[in-house]
């Protein structure tokens, strides 16, 4: 199950559970589109992999499977 983080690990930026901004790798690490595109240059700095689109959650399951609420901020510039 994702936890559909709720920021850009790089710049903070929000992006709730039906953002279509959101970019996640492997590891579930959450970038926002500029920054992937911008600052990491489709690279993902922690584990080296590539991203793509996060998933949707339904909003009618979002009582069920709660998203994260802890941000994760660690600038990469």
């Amino acid at each position: 199950m994702l936890e559909i983080r709720p920021s850009c690990e790089n710049c903070n930026k929000d992006l709730p559970y039906d953002s279509k901004e959101a970019m996640i790798c492997t590891f579930e690490c959450t970038f926002c589109k500029d920054c992937v595109a911008d600052v990491l240059k489709h690279v993902c700095p922690n584990c080296g992999g590539n991203f793509c689109e996060r998933p949707l959650r339904p909003a009618n399951m979002l009582e069920k499977y709660p998203v994260a609420t802890v941000r994760t901020y660690k600038p990469v510039n």
